[in-house]
């Protein structure tokens, strides 16, 4: 069943002001930049709680399982009490780029089996843009919370999973363009894409104010990716961060149950084994699609 996946900051502020509050969550992260505490102090929405992504949305990372592997499930509940998070609380979740951070809080507390959590629409901007509101500063931990996670609410898929998903289903490419075709790679071991995936950048979820596009937008973006005739739709990118977002949008699109790689490429491309396709069309060109033995990648 589809749940509401957005909360308009026009909403949230009145919610903040009801008797039934939601808690309100601050995951202010962005590749390459380590003082996301610094930016929530700088400026967060009125009882919101700094999550940190690396360490508190993510366990260790590692060759196998990549550079945001899923925390478990008992640390992940810890951090959550920790926030103050109450049971049947709802959970509004943002960051100050476009929810791409944002989404794997949303991701990952809809994944231990929370139902009532949303993204601030537009993120920060949005709120800023309406004039609302802001507190600085890191103020005193909240009251611990009592929430009870249970994981697998969710589907999730290992890297065979991924390569079946590239053959006999949808794999969807969150990353950007550049990094899918293999003209660039930053940060992971190798460049290029699991062969058979389709590049959708997740940037392209969003309309020029930071919001989601409308639902019959997303729904022709991800049609002519393929969704429309899959019956299974997978999504990985970098670490299995934005492909979160990715998740949302397809949601907000009407498609359910999309599949998160969360070791994504960061895991597949430490792999020798495994192949790396380059270029523009989802398998490459023959020349393109190797794995490190054969020296392409």
């Amino acid at each position: 069943m589809s749940r509401r996946v957005l909360t308009t900051a026009a909403a949230l502020h009145a919610l903040l002001g009801s008797g039934r509050p939601p808690a309100v969550l601050d995951v202010r992260w962005a590749l390459g930049d380590p003082h996301g505490r610094d930016h929530y102090a700088d400026g967060h929405l009125p009882g919101a709680v700094y999550v940190d992504l690396d360490t508190e949305l993510a366990a260790p990372p590692s060759p196998r399982d990549g550079r945001h592997p899923l925390p478990g499930l008992d640390t992940l509940q810890a951090a959550v009490r920790r926030w103050g998070v109450r049971a049947d609380q709802p959970v509004v979740v943002y960051d100050d780029l476009g929810n791409t951070a944002a989404a794997r809080a949303w991701w990952l507390l809809r994944y231990a089996g929370l139902t009532d959590v949303t993204l601030l629409d537009g993120a920060l901007g949005a709120w800023r843009v309406a004039g609302l509101p802001l507190e600085t500063g890191i103020p005193a931990a909240p009251a611990p919370g009592d929430v009870v996670l249970r994981a697998g609410a969710l589907p999730v898929t290992d890297a065979d999973g991924a390569a079946g998903l590239a053959a006999a289903g949808l794999l969807l490419d969150a990353r950007a363009g550049e990094r899918y075709r293999g003209e660039a790679e930053p940060v992971d071991p190798r460049a290029g894409h699991i062969p058979g995936a389709v590049s959708a950048p997740t940037g392209e979820n969003l309309a020029a104010d930071g919001t989601f596009l409308p639902a019959d937008a997303l729904r022709e973006r991800f049609g002519r990716a393929g969704a429309g005739a899959a019956t299974r739709i997978g999504v990985y990118c970098g670490s299995g961060v934005t492909a979160a977002h990715q998740i949302a949008a397809l949601e907000i699109a009407g498609f359910e149950a999309a599949v998160l790689f969360p070791g994504s490429w960061s895991a597949w491309s430490a792999d020798p084994d495994r192949p790396a396709a380059t270029g523009p069309l989802p398998s490459g060109s023959p020349s393109a699609v190797a794995g490190s033995a054969g020296g392409s990648s």
